[in-house]
């Protein structure tokens, strides 16, 4: 178990160092910092004494291991958008993005999972031609168009939901939501279903096709025989097995609910990390695009060992394995 765990944390190591080495690149290969903080006006005199101070008259390796003892202390630098430490911004804007997500993934699996479990046992119902006709939409439109149909339809034909902005919120601590708010929460509404429906399609027609596998395997003809209800055969001995890979796939899939939030956030102007991200894009803030990259890798890297970890635990064939 500990060499396990010790190689899934030295390989996510690499994968971390890989990513700063290329977050740190975009310092070097991604516009001219100095010309973005002076403008085309600047004397030859202020562009030597900006380089020297932000240090990028050092050599690269001398650069990059700085960076990297910065980026493990959370520290990225200023701003070249606001002039503000960059930590300061992704703390301001990381509730918002994480607000979004969460509710996104539960929204996905609150309504993928019965989605998919009806669709399965009932199979040539009229309702499951309409769900399975509903998650090929979710599945082939874009994230930026299913935004836009639903500010259209929700808020400026009916005028139920905002269309853009996070509401009204509420601080705890260094901690802004706006759950506790009711503008807050019907903000949320509208971003959360599209941010979450493509997820949720997905959710569903995962959940289908195990299902379908998993009603065809002798254990549960043995429970039939048995004389078993349906409910008990489904709900009990079904849907127990097929949730293993769906919880599996739920976990990684999170991470890229947060890396993709950048589209929905961008649509509906939310407040968020991948707002943030798309104006120092066109900005070229490159101190804000380096420490959004680390913190989204971060995310998948401890999303995907905290998943290792699970199957190590719970499936026994690996443990074999391993010894």
């Amino acid at each position: 178990m500990l060499a396990f765990v010790l190689r899934r944390v030295a390989q996510a190591v690499l994968v971390m160092l890989a990513v700063g080495l290329i977050a740190f690149s975009l310092f070097r290969f991604v516009g001219d910092p100095v010309l973005s903080m002076l403008g085309q006006d600047a004397t030859p005199e202020q562009r030597v004494e900006v380089t020297r101070a932000l240090g990028l008259d050092r050599p690269f390796y001398v650069q990059y291991f700085h960076f990297l003892g910065n980026a493990m202390q959370g520290e990225f630098g200023l701003s070249l958008r606001q002039v503000q430490p960059v930590s300061k911004l992704i703390v301001e804007r990381l509730p918002a993005t994480l607000e979004l997500s969460v509710v996104a993934a539960l929204f996905a699996l609150v309504a993928g999972i019965p989605m998919g479990v009806y669709t399965a046992l009932r199979p040539r119902s009229f309702l499951s031609q309409i769900l399975l006709a509903v998650s090929l939409a979710g599945v082939s439109l874009p994230t930026f168009l299913i935004g836009i149909l639903l500010i259209l339809i929700f808020a400026v034909q009916l005028g139920w939901m905002p269309a853009f902005g996070r509401g009204d919120t509420v601080q705890l601590g260094w901690w802004s939501t706006g759950l506790l708010t009711p503008s807050g929460l019907r903000a949320l509404v509208l971003p959360a279903i599209t941010l979450g429906l493509f997820q949720m399609t997905l959710i569903q027609r995962l959940v289908r096709s195990e299902m379908l596998e998993v009603l065809r395997t002798d254990y549960i003809r043995f429970a039939r025989a048995r004389g078993l209800t349906d409910r008990a055969v489904h709900f009990g001995h079904a849907l127990k097995n097929t949730l293993v890979p769906v919880i599996t796939i739920t976990g990684l899939q999170l991470g890229s609910i947060i890396a993709f939030a950048i589209i929905t956030e961008t649509v509906f102007q939310w407040p968020g990390m991948g707002l943030l991200f798309i104006q120092a894009v066109s900005f070229a803030d490159v101190p804000v695009m380096a420490a959004y990259l680390c913190l989204i890798a971060l995310f998948f890297v401890v999303i995907n060992l905290v998943v290792d970890l699970l199957y190590y635990a719970v499936d026994p064939r690996l443990r074999i394995q391993a010894t």
